[in-house]
């Protein structure tokens, strides 16, 4: 027997939840039923050797373990499963072959649990910083329909559009971004260095500057005099941003934020709408219900607001609403993906249409990367060419004027 945390909702549609001892979650979804509680979720409670497996390893292999291994790790579970090699002889092998040290402990510890008797879905479950929840359903129900090797190809897929997106945004971001932290350089090196030179010049001639030659002088002192004051603030700055979003309102308000920014704020916003597409539909395809699959998408989507709009969509199927008007309550989606829902719907198909919404949105995404540098240069270019400007009257000015006074 084993304790199970529930939450569920009475027949006058109040939530309820609390714990019950069971052989399984079938078996508590069964009394909760006597009861007329409708199940919502059902969680194994965690033994104390559990929850430091599951605090100790899962937080010392989080940051270790690769997109690579993980999608590496699905194609091969799902070649030795589609070949009919046991669950037991496809770990220990993985275990002892996969080139990840942090992958090789956890597969080394699954391998054991599996030897007592747990299933490789809550033998994963122990590692929630290296399985996220979406990937442990999908893996259960494949356990419990018998397709464990067409889940982890799903889950294979899946973490490859994942890692594409993410190497897409970066290539269209490395020469804005280097261009940037070229600037920031050449200001530090202009104001340290170089005006202060013309400015002992200047000040020898004791003539009256022009005012875009008094701001290059007075900006190029407050660097020299005050360079801690400018470390630090910065500093200070990204201390305090990364504390504030450390908390739930204020990763809330940044990632409500983050999709409103100029230029990349839409592309944020349709590569976080393409990966709750590709994630709802993988639930789907895998059997999971509805309610269930919106709470696993919310967790897969990585954006704390857009995560609350998916779980109020949740919310709104529990009552009974459909999934069509859910969605147009939400304000995420485009008419046309509307109208895909609308069809799914209709059909019976809502999976097949979220994939080629997921794809839809991916095409989006690729073109507005390829276009971005192009759209981000001319304003990169035109700030360069008023930082030249400023600098080209500030210093040649004053010096046309001494040349034409020593002339004269």
């Amino acid at each position: 027997m084993a304790v199970f945390h529930y939450i569920g909702r009475s027949s006058h549609g109040k939530q309820v939840s609390g714990a019950i001892d069971a052989s399984s979650s079938t078996a508590v979804a069964e009394q909760l039923s006597k009861q007329s509680i409708i199940p919502i979720t059902i969680k194994a409670a965690a033994t104390d050797a559990e929850a430091s497996d599951i605090n100790m390893s899962g937080w010392l292999v989080s940051k270790k373990v690769s997109p690579i291994d993980m999608i590496m790790f699905c194609r091969q579970m799902y070649a030795l499963m589609r070949s009919g090699v046991p669950i037991l002889s496809a770990m220990r092998g993985l275990a002892d072959t996969t080139k990840s040290k942090a992958l090789k402990d956890v597969l080394f510890a699954i391998h054991e649990k599996l030897e007592k008797g747990f299933s490789l879905s809550s033998s994963m479950a122990n590692y929630p910083l290296v399985f996220g929840k979406l990937m442990v359903s999908v893996v259960h129900v494949g356990e419990n329909t018998g397709q464990l090797d067409e889940s982890f190809a799903k889950l294979a897929q899946y973490l490859e559009r994942e890692e594409e997106t993410k190497k897409n945004i970066k290539q269209a971001m490395r020469y804005p971004s280097f261009v940037v932290v070229a600037i920031v350089i050449a200001m530090f090196i202009l104001n340290i260095w170089v005006i202060p030179i013309f400015a002992d010049m200047f000040k020898q001639f004791q003539t009256e500057l022009p005012i875009t030659t008094q701001w290059l002088i007075a900006s190029s002192n407050f660097f020299t005099n005050y360079w801690w004051l400018i470390l630090a603030i910065m500093f200070i700055s990204v201390f305090s941003f990364k504390r504030y979003i450390a908390t739930e309102d204020g990763l809330y308000s940044w990632d409500k934020r983050k999709i409103k920014i100029p230029l990349v704020g839409e592309i944020i916003e349709r590569s976080l709408l393409a990966r709750f597409s590709h994630s709802f539909s993988i639930v789907l395809r895998a059997g999971i219900p509805i309610t269930a699959g919106l709470s696993l998408t919310a967790d897969a989507i990585g954006n704390s607001f857009m995560s609350d709009k998916v779980r109020k969509m949740r919310q709104r199927v529990e009552t009974g609403d459909t999934l069509l008007r859910t969605a147009k309550a939400s304000d995420l989606f485009t008419p046309l993906v509307l109208q895909m829902i609308s069809v799914g719907e209709e059909t019976g198909k809502i999976d097949e249409l979220l994939e080629e919404v997921a794809e839809y949105y991916e095409r989006e995404v690729d073109y507005d990367l390829k276009t971005l540098t192009d759209r981000i240069e001319p304003i990169l270019i035109s700030f360069m060419a008023g930082l030249v400007l400023i600098l080209a009257l500030g210093i040649f000015t004053p010096m046309w004027d001494m040349y034409s006074a020593v002339q004269g």
